[in-house]
């Protein structure tokens, strides 16, 4: 059954074009996924769908007596009003009169919320988002409308938000940019592309392969009408005469083929790596701790990033990720501890808040304050052309960044990030009003990155196809290691747990007896990468050391040749340093073997 129809729908913000006599629907039944290049008009359609804004042109039919409840990207509240009643206000029904607060309750407990009394003003962006969502969730309504409910939800959450939306028996619109989340929750998928819309009867996974073919079929189309405009206009150019009825025809059909709009190919964040040179110190932490009052964020932490370490921090919200990657960019000072960073070592940090950004500059200057140039392998790029390549078009450099949507300020801000070339890259919720797309040349970018990247994130997508540690905070200020992305540490932190002793159930009535200080030795293995690695390092380093002892035998034989001397020794230069890598990657690898085989020994 029909629910909801938009029909020649057409919508402008300022002279950006965002739909244009476009048609869409919702069905019963129906879990959505809205997805698009940010700016292209996803927030706009929920908006218009939940009846908060007008299209310029078009009508919205909806069916009597549907109850529609909307989550927006930055929800607001009343001041003065207390948590529970934000999330109470509305949903009284005569079917929950007498359980609603109880039902709130649990579900503000749920999403991390804790003191109900509290005034809603007091709360961060983070924790308001997680209040209207409990409202809306709570509300029995047919159509629900959600922009980005995964943001600021920490991955506990962002699962338990899937299955709940899984269970959730009426229609579901949203917009979302985490991938395992799309994939899992929606069975449509609705694609804003150049102010059309696409609709996918299928999951996440499903909407990659039909999109293929489309794209596929409509180049394969283009081709075709290129080679009939070739066709006729060489029959015309043999000196065709025009006056027959047939001739006339052929003319129409080539001024008829010419006219025709050739498809276009979507715009691409094109991000090559740059980053400085790094020394032999890195960024070294020693003995970290920090606390806010009796709770303990961090309790004695230390580590040292190793060059390329890929590093992904998850936990509870408010558990301290956010105050350790502050502490090591200097932000916040630890209690205690130290953290050293080498004197080569250049910071990029991508915070939440888009630090920094005086909105009321224009594009192109917010950029130049970066960089006006930067080298890049393949050249020196501007900042205009670095702006074109992040799918910022001309007509938008003089733009006042005010007037931008919330996900094109994010992407502008990781432009400045990376046009200040970092060796460290620290990244807090990256993947937070990124789109898709961007999300996915930003992950092939850290991929060709020379330096290290700590990530701070939910987006469990994202840990998996980056993160090769993670660093997990685990209560009271401990911060447990674990090797590989998100999945391998889901998998290991629940063998730990099985391995936990299980507690009878008359544990509570006895008194406890005195705490065994020694730790249980943790089992090791390797990851599948490691084995890998572990199988094949020490044939590349014999390789890398054949490389530079032939770069050698070069440079003494090229020593009069200025031009060439320069090359090989940079070329020795690199090499020497990834034979460095490689041999700190042999040492750690060697060493967990050992202890592997010291354990299984025992």
């Amino acid at each position: 059954m029909n629910l909801l129809t938009m029909e020649h729908l057409t919508k402008f913000y300022t002279e950006r074009m965002l739909f244009q006599d476009a048609g869409f629907s919702i069905n019963e039944g129906e879990k959505i996924g809205v997805i698009g290049i940010n700016g292209t008009g996803k927030t706009t359609l929920l908006r218009i769908a939940a009846g908060l804004e007008e299209p310029d042109e078009g009508t919205v039919t909806m069916g009597n007596g549907l109850a529609v409840r909307y989550l927006a990207q930055n929800p607001y509240f009343e001041e003065g009003s207390t948590v529970l009643s934000c999330v109470m206000k509305g949903n009284s029904t005569p079917h929950n009169k007498w359980t609603l607060e109880s039902e709130a309750k649990a579900m503000l407990t749920r999403l991390g919320i804790y003191e109900f009394g509290t005034e809603i003003e007091k709360l961060s962006g983070g924790q308001k988002k997680r209040v209207a969502l409990a409202s809306v969730l709570l509300s029995e309504a047919d159509i629900l409308i959600l922009d980005e409910p995964t943001n600021h939800l920490d991955s506990s959450m962002a699962e338990w938000l899937e299955d709940y939306l899984n269970r959730f028996k009426g229609a579901l619109l949203m917009v979302t940019h985490d991938r395992y989340f799309l994939d899992s929750v929606t069975n449509r998928i609705v694609e804003i592309d150049k102010g059309r819309i696409y609709s996918y009867q299928t999951n996440y996974l499903g909407f990659l392969e039909l999109k293929a073919e489309r794209e596929a079929i409509e180049q394969a189309s283009e081709r075709k009408r290129q080679s009939l405009l070739r066709t006729e206009i060489a029959w015309m150019q043999r000196g065709a005469r025009a006056r027959s009825t047939k001739q006339k025809a052929h003319i129409q059909r080539v001024e008829d083929l010419k006219e025709r709009q050739a498809p276009v190919q979507d715009g691409r964040v094109e991000m090559e790596s740059v980053s400085s040179r790094m020394g032999r110190t890195t960024v070294e932490l020693e003995g970290l701790c920090k606390s806010y009052g009796e709770k303990k964020l961090v309790e004695d932490f230390s580590y040292i990033f190793l060059k390329n370490d890929r590093i992904g921090i998850i936990g509870p919200n408010g558990c301290g990720k956010s105050t350790l990657m502050k502490m090591i960019v200097g932000a916040a000072k630890p209690d205690s501890g130290e953290v050293v960073i080498g004197q080569t070592i250049k910071t990029g940090y991508f915070s939440q808040e888009n630090e920094y950004m005086d909105e009321s500059l224009k594009v192109i200057d917010y950029v130049r304050e970066g960089a006006e140039i930067i080298r890049t392998p393949s050249g020196t790029v501007t900042a205009s052309q670095m702006l074109e390549r992040f799918l910022f078009p001309s007509n938008m450099h003089y733009t006042v960044i005010g007037r931008l949507s919330g996900g094109e300020k994010r992407r502008l801000y990781l432009l400045r990030v990376l046009m200040e070339a970092p060796n460290v890259l620290i990244l807090d919720e990256p993947t937070n009003d990124l789109d898709i797309e961007t999300l996915t040349i930003l992950e092939d970018y850290l991929d060709g990155f020379d330096g290290i990247v700590i990530a701070v994130s939910h987006d469990r997508y994202f840990l998996d196809r980056v993160a090769r540690r993670i660093f997990a905070f685990e209560g009271g200020g401990k911060i447990t290691r674990y090797e590989g992305g998100y999945t391998d540490y889901r998998q290991e932190a629940q063998i730990r747990q099985s391995e936990k002793p299980q507690e009878d159930k008359d544990a509570a009535l006895r008194p406890k007896p005195k705490q065994d200080r020694t730790e249980r030795p943790k089992k090791l293995k390797f990851t599948y990468q490691e084995q890998r690695d572990y199988d094949t390092i020490e044939e590349v380093i014999a390789s890398i050391e054949e490389r530079i002892s032939g770069l050698q035998q070069e440079i003494e034989a090229s020593a009069h040749d200025y031009g060439k001397l320069n090359v090989l020794m940079a070329d020795k230069e690199q090499a020497e340093g990834e034979l460095e890598e490689k041999m700190e990657r042999w040492m750690y690898l060697n060493d967990l073997a050992e202890r592997i085989a010291a354990q299984s020994g025992q």
